[in-house]
């Protein structure tokens, strides 16, 4: 006969191996979220890259935008008279105006003040799947017609409510390495004293051109080069999507952002990462992650505006 503590003993331990079984089992979960993170989310990339930008950051000092010393002050404000797809937005300086479009039926070029408030409307006429915006000053702006690989050269009309035509836009046609419904030209930036588009593709894989020359183009001599600049995707964007792009004219650097990695990185003139800010809630000051940001641009006064579907306004200023 066994004994009471035998009996004892002898259930006490496949107690413990359930135990043993469930932190194990624990362990195993959280290890393999860990990892997803890491693949989705790139954290052992955001932990060197942050290593690395703060040991360079007396370096980048004023003159750079420096990415960490943006705290939002406006967040997910929704645009009053817009449902859905609020997809790009940039500053034009000599109107003192932001600009976005929409690319839900029907799509429309907007005005907006630094508040988020719509102060006129265009509607786009001819296009197919409007995704991105750069002004280039002078009334005129660059759109990007995803599926079609093109960037359409528009003039802003002289009354709100006028349309954009397309038939009245010229029109450069890219065929990037490799294209496929929705993951075409999502961001586009203008370079004013260089005369320089850049313009991204989605991803699939992610790429990045400079096309010099557009504007002094539209005269009639045609003197356009187009650069390959996707080695700086692959070297310093460690996010798996590009959503939009902005050019900064007073540091001459470059700002990617994703909104898969919910991320925004500042490269330098050569593609070199110089800094980056996340969009993910309760990480830093965002209660909230943005959702599906889609457009970013910065004002004059260097506030940082992003834009998230379906219709939402975040502004950033810096400390």
């Amino acid at each position: 006969m066994h004994s009471a503590v035998e009996n004892n003993n002898m259930n006490i331990k496949p107690v413990r191996r359930l135990r043993n079984r469930a932190v194990y089992g624990a362990g195993l979960a959280a290890l393999i979220l860990a990892g997803v993170a890491s693949v989705k989310f790139h954290w052992h990339e955001r932990a060197w890259f942050y290593a690395v930008s703060r040991l360079h950051a007396d370096e980048w000092a004023g003159r750079s935008v420096w990415l960490p010393d943006y705290q939002v002050e406006i967040e997910a404000r929704p645009v009053s008279g817009i449902d859905d797809d609020l997809s790009a937005i940039d500053y034009a300086s000599d109107r003192k105006r932001l600009l976005a479009v929409t690319n839900a039926a029907p799509m429309k070029l907007l005005e907006l003040d630094t508040e988020g408030t719509i102060t006129a409307q265009y509607p786009l006429v001819g296009f197919e799947d409007v995704e991105a915006l750069a002004y280039m000053g002078d009334g005129m702006a660059v759109i990007t017609d995803e599926v079609l690989q093109q960037l359409v050269i528009i003039k802003l009309p002289e009354q709100p409510g006028q349309a954009i035509d397309k038939k009245d836009a010229q029109t450069l046609s890219l065929d990037m390495a490799s294209s496929a419904h929705n993951k075409g030209f999502e961001g586009v930036a203008y370079d004013a004293a260089h005369d320089r588009i850049f313009v991204a593709k989605e991803r699939d894989p992610r790429e990045l051109l400079a096309v010099t020359g557009v504007k002094a183009s539209l005269g009639g001599k045609m003197q356009i080069k187009v650069q390959d600049l996707s080695d700086w995707i692959d070297r310093s964007v460690f996010a798996t999507d590009i959503s939009d792009l902005h050019f900064d004219a007073r540091t001459g650097h470059l700002l990617v952002l994703s909104h898969e990695s919910r991320l925004v990185i500042e490269l330098g003139e050569n593609g070199e990462m110089v800094s980056f800010r996340t969009l993910l809630g309760h990480v830093g000051d965002l209660k909230e992650s943005a959702g599906q940001a889609e457009g970013l641009t910065l004002d004059d006064e260097g506030r940082l505006y992003v834009v998230s579907e379906p219709n939402l306004f975040y502004r950033f200023t810096k400390r």
